[in-house]
C-alpha cells in the first residue's frame, strides 16, 4: 500500500463517520474542496462509489459499508497499539545491560539508579563490573560508562560526571621515616603500589601535568592490585603510596588515615561519559537513565 492510499482510507473514515464533508474537514484540518478531491480520487482509483452525497448529508454505499467494517477495527488496532508506545515514554519498561567500572558505577552510576528505580518500577539494570575496555555491541550491552577519553570515536559518548582529579596519597605511619615526594621523578624512591591494567595487561605508568607539563613515571613497589579500591587500602595500612581517583580517599584524607602529595601536579580531567553506539535508537528505559544521569551532572552530584 502506497502512503497516499493509507492517507485517502483515512480521509475516507472520517467523512464516513462525521457524515459531513464540512465537519471532517475541520476535524482532519483541511478543505472541504480539497477533502471531496480525496475521496473522489479514492474511489476513481477502486472503481466503486463509497458515499452517496445529498445536498444535506452525506453517508456510506454497500461498499463504503464494507470498507468501513475492515477499517475500524484496523485503525483501533493501531490507535491502540500507538498508545502503547506511549505509555513506554511515559511509563518506560525494560532492561538495561551496562558495563562499567568499579568506580564509576559507584560515584555516578548508582546515584542515579537509586533516584531512578523507585519511580520505574518496570525498569530492570543489569550492572556487569569490569575494569578493562568492553566491546558493548560484541558484549551485548546497551551502553558503557567509561571515563571520555577511553571511548571509541564511532560512539556517542554523553558527558554524565563532574571532572575528576588523582591523588597521590600514603598513610602517616608510611612517612614517618621517609621524606614525602616533591616532583613525580622522586616516586622512584618510594615503595608504591602498582596497578595491572585489564585490557593490556601491563602496569600503569603515573600520569602528571604541572602547567603543561606532562610527566609519566613508571613506579615500583611490594603490591600490584587490578582495582583501586584495594591500592587505597593498602596504602591506609602503610603499604606504599597509592595513585587513585581523589574522591575515593576523600574521607580517609579527612579523618587523617592518609596523606596527599604531589596536588599541584594532579589537574583536574574529564569525568565519566555513557557511551552506545550511534546507529542505536535509545529504549525507553535506557532513555529515562540518561535523564536520570544528566539531572544528577546538572544538579552537581
Amino acid at each position: 500500500m502506497q502512503r497516499e492510499d493509507l492517507s485517502d482510507l483515512l480521509a475516507f473514515l472520517a467523512v464516513a463517520e462525521a457524515g459531513s464533508f464540512t465537519k471532517a474537514a475541520a476535524g482532519l484540518g483541511t478543505s472541504q474542496s480539497s477533502l471531496s478531491h480525496t475521496l473522489r480520487r479514492l474511489e476513481q482509483r477502486l472503481g466503486i462509489r463509497l458515499l452517496a452525497r445529498t445536498t444535506r448529508s452525506v453517508s456510506p454505499t454497500e461498499a463504503g459499508e464494507r470498507l468501513l467494517e475492515t477499517l475500524k477495527p484496523s485503525i483501533a488496532d493501531i490507535d491502540a497499539r500507538l498508545q502503547v508506545l506511549s505509555n513506554l515514554r511515559d511509563n518506560p519498561a525494560g532492561t538495561v545491560r551496562l558495563t562499567a567500572g568499579e568506580h564509576g558505577a559507584r560515584s555516578v552510576l548508582w546515584p542515579a539508579l537509586e533516584r531512578l528505580l523507585p519511580d520505574h518500577p518496570n525498569i530492570q539494570v543489569e550492572v556487569s563490573l569490569n575494569e578493562g575496555l568492553v566491546d558493548i555491541v560484541a558484549g551485548r550491552f546497551d551502553a558503557g560508562l567509561r571515563l571520555g577519553e577511553q571511548i571509541d570515536r564511532d560512539m556517542i559518548a554523553i558527558p554524565v560526571g563532574p571532572a575528576l582529579r588523582m591523588a597521590v596519597v600514603g598513610s602517616p605511619t608510611y612517612f614517618a621515616d621517609r621524606e614525602p615526594p616533591t616532583t613525580p621523578r622522586e616516586l622512584t624512591h618510594h615503595d608504591c603500589i602498582n596497578l595491572r591494567l585489564p585490557t593490556r595487561g601491563g602496569l600503569y605508568a603515573w600520569e602528571f601535568e604541572q602547567e603543561g607539563r606532562e610527566v609519566n613515571v613508571r613506579v615500583e613497589g611490594s603490591l600490584i592490585f587490578n582495582t583501586p579500591s584495594m591500592m587505597a587500602e593498602a596504602a591506609t595500612r602503610g603499604f606504599g603510596l597509592a595513585y587513585v581517583m581523589e574522591d575515593e580517599v576523600a574521607e580517609r584524607l579527612h579523618r587523617g588515615e592518609l596523606v596527599r602529595v604531589l596536588e599541584d601536579w594532579c589537574p583536574p580531567f574529564p569525568g565519566y561519559h555513557l557511551y552506545y553506539p550511534g546507529r542505536r535508537e535509545l529504549s525507553p528505559a535506557l532513555s529515562a537513565l540518561v535523564d536520570a544521569l544528566k539531572h544528577d551532572t546538572i544538579a552537581g552530584r
